[in-house]
């Protein structure tokens, strides 16, 4: 192209615009703006309503359920009166890496004793003891540990008194043998480990979350009041969200990572539909536009696409219900909610908001922030990017494609693979460490398939089943390990088989399949009456892996072709949706391959503190697709409108191209900032899924706000030229008339 086209001024056509009837989201807008009291106290009430639906609702909250055949499991034993027991295990090993074989040792020996004789003095506390004082089974291959283990004996109401009282219990034997190693793990120590690491590292992202994202808005924005405004619509609108998910919660399954996830997410999109509303408003008012003028072509501008983003993110999310998993639907409903209300807020509170303070908004200005980055006026910087981009968009375009598919390369060889406790949390956890060493002394110990057998079966038959399941784990040693424990619960026995390998690895999931699919049916299976099903840390597992590999394709389908008729709509355009759809492929595609190379590969594992299992945790890469997807659609919706405004304003496609990226940067790169600093916070927490979320996170929304934005976006259309605004066959008819874009 010419040198000097793409800093050409724009050129009204001789066209005449025909004026729109005002939408209802001007109309909305115009309302909030005249009646700006009843806007607000009409948003507060909302909020109030929402937060007192937490008590409206009567019942305990929904539980979810596993998928699969764990989850047939599970739901088997929900239908007893008595609650599963739970099997935990105490390690007893000499400290230090030459200890003496268990039999010799007179201070492990008494050390075991010691505690044996503590947990039998706990009023019915333990049941089923087992102890390789007197059983050779709990001693380990090497004959230098050993392994005390028991039951958490009923009522249902005393297990949790009953449980404290023994980790009491071995704290104090671990005193006063200061030498020997005497540590805990089992069902519930294990899920009391990831319960608390969970809470804790949520709410330590909540607390990092925030503070960061107001420093940002600070900077932004260089006033603490308007700095203030984004903050206060994300807290209305999660405090909103919070109370109608108390009453959701009721009918469907939402965990505590589920509540945090949302409120990270909330707190994204409000600040961002703010930024993209009040950068238009301030551009109008420097425009010499009044306050009640700007934020009228707000609405009619950023407004819109405010609005066609948070459905975007909305119904690419909704792809999750597909998978038909309960942890998927709980946080699908809640970030329709969080989403909802953001979108809501946004064009109702917002602007009766700015309206009321007018100029005032621009109050207790702090200078030595510097320039604030949402003032009227385009980016140098990206200007000037996005000029050299159109001017050679094949150059450019195709190096930044061959950057982004080098990046991607990783991720061809990308292996699912639950964590597990032990893989997930760090070994500065003492319940983890202890199941680290009892996996290596005693294979499947701290956390064994359980066999659930129910139907009308004799217990003679049973019994004769269990003893030919010996059998069967004594021949396939490789993958099972001894002993086996047997628990009646009201009308089904529980069988718990030890399975050799790390607990999710190919070992053990090799051990799952022979039990499911020999091992038991040449058994229980062959006992008249019997129904089993396997289920435990391991089966859940890869239940969930296969259920998320089955319906991975389905998700993505949905996901695509909804983006691609959504945005279709939105700017009366194939080539448009195209190409951001294949945009968005690429950096989705960079950042599964930066996860596979950091997390499975076990590249910088000292930086961020991990130690890689040599897989990617399964619901990950399902996960980031459909919210990136939902959420870099606002950045290519913003950019896009901005740049088909300029062109029917009248000026060439590819300066158009050069000024709606350069007017848009201030904002998106903003924005971009608040969301990657939000997702940062996850790579310092401890668990290693919520690393992964992180590192893949912030790589995708730098690459799309970098890469994407200023490269590869002004590149495509440069090369489609005019052709990127028309559908077939009405080539021009929008231009003609000057109708701006739904989302202009």
């Amino acid at each position: 192209m010419p040198r000097n086209e793409a800093e050409a001024p724009p050129r009204p056509r001789d066209e005449p615009r025909e004026r729109l009837p005002a939408s209802r989201i001007q109309r909305l807008v115009a309302w909030s703006i005249d009646h700006r009291a009843k806007a607000l106290l009409g948003w507060l009430a909302l909020v109030l309503v929402a937060v007192v639906a937490t008590g409206l609702v009567p019942g305990r909250d929904a539980l979810g359920r596993d998928p699969g055949e764990s989850g047939r499991a599970q739901h088997v034993l929900r239908d007893q009166e008595s609650y599963e027991p739970s099997l935990e295990n105490v390690l007893i090993q000499r400290r230090g890496s030459h200890g003496r074989a268990f039999a010799e040792d007179t201070d492990m020996r008494a050390a075991t004793q010691d505690l044996v004789s503590t947990l039998n003095g706990l009023p019915g506390a333990v049941a089923n003891l087992r102890s390789p004082l007197d059983n050779n089974a709990q001693v380990s291959k090497d004959g230098r540990s050993g392994l005390v283990s028991f039951f958490l004996a009923g009522p249902n109401k005393q297990m949790s008194k009953h449980y404290i009282a023994i980790v009491d219990a071995v704290g104090k034997v671990q005193q006063r043998h200061p030498e020997i190693r005497v540590v805990q793990a089992g069902d519930r120590s294990l899920n009391r480990a990831v319960d608390d690491a969970v809470q804790d590292d949520f709410g330590r992202a909540e607390k990092f979350s925030l503070p960061l994202t107001a420093v940002i808005l600070l900077i932004v924005f260089g006033s603490l009041l308007a700095a203030s405004i984004p903050l206060l619509l994300a807290a209305t609108t999660s405090v909103a969200t919070f109370g109608l998910m108390a009453a959701v919660g009721k009918v469907i399954s939402v965990n505590s990572a589920t509540s945090s996830m949302i409120l990270l997410v909330g707190v994204a999109v409000s600040i961002d539909y703010s930024l993209f509303y009040l950068r238009r408003e301030r551009e109008e008012r420097a425009a010499g536009k009044s306050v009640g003028q700007a934020l009228q072509i707000a609405a009619r501008t950023s407004g819109r696409v405010v609005v066609v983003s948070g459905l975007t993110v909305i119904l690419c999310v909704a792809g999750l219900v597909f998978t038909g998993l309960d942890n998927f639907r709980g946080l699908t409903v809640g970030t329709a909610l969080v989403v909802g209300l953001a979108v809501l807020g946004s064009v109702t509170a917002l602007p009766a908001l700015l309206a009321l303070l007018g100029d005032r908004v621009e109050k207790l200005r702090v200078p030595w922030l510097g320039r604030r980055r949402t003032e009227a006026g385009r980016s140098k910087v990206w200007f000037a990017v996005a000029q050299a981009v159109v001017r050679r968009p094949l150059l450019w375009g195709g190096a930044a494609v061959l950057a982004l598919l080098v990046m991607a390369l990783p991720a061809l060889d990308m292996r699912l693979q639950d964590a597990g406790p032990t893989n997930s949390l760090p070994r500065s956890v003492p319940t983890v460490d202890a199941a680290v060493r009892m996996q290596e002394s005693f294979p499947g110990a701290a956390s064994p398939a359980k066999v659930v057998v129910s139907g009308d079966v004799s217990r003679t038959a049973l019994d004769r089943s269990i003893e030919q399941l010996h059998g069967q784990v004594a021949a396939h040693a490789d993958l099972f390990a001894e002993p086996l424990s047997v628990q009646r619960v009201d009308n089904v026995t529980i069988i718990r088989v030890p399975l050799a390998g790390g607990g999710t690895d190919d070992r053990s999931n090799r051990g799952l399949e022979t039990l499911r699919e020999q091992a038991l049916p040449d058994t229980v299976g062959k006992a008249p009456g019997a129904e089993f099903d396997v289920s435990g840390k391991t089966a859940f597992a890869y239940d969930f892996t296969e259920r998320v590999r089955d319906t991975m394709p389905i998700v993505f389908a949905f996901v695509l072709l909804l983006s691609f008729v959504l945005l279709a709509v939105a700017f009366r355009s194939l080539a448009i949706p195209l190409v951001s759809i294949a945009l968005n492929l690429l950096s989705i595609g960079a950042a599964y391959g930066v996860l596979t190379w950091v997390f499975q590969d076990g590249h910088l594992g000292s930086v961020l503190g991990l130690h890689s299992y040599g897989g990617v945790v399964g619901w990950i890469p399902l996960f980031m697709f459909a919210l990136l997807f939902g959420l870099s659609m606002d950045y290519h919706i913003f950019i896009l409108s901005r740049i088909r405004e300029r062109w029917l304003a009248g000026t060439s496609t590819r300066f158009a191209v050069v000024d709606g990226i350069g007017s848009s940067a201030g904002v998106v790169t903003s924005a971009a900032a608040i969301m990657t600093g939000v997702f940062s916070v996850f790579i310092v927490l401890s668990a290693i899924e919520y690393k992964m979320l992180g590192v893949g996170m912030a790589t995708a929304i730098v690459i799309d706000a970098t890469l994407v934005r200023g490269v590869l976006l002004p590149a495509a259309i440069a090369l489609l030229g005019e052709r990127v605004w028309v559908l077939p066959g009405v080539r021009g008819a929008r231009r003609r008339t000057g109708d701006p874009s739904p989302t202009s």
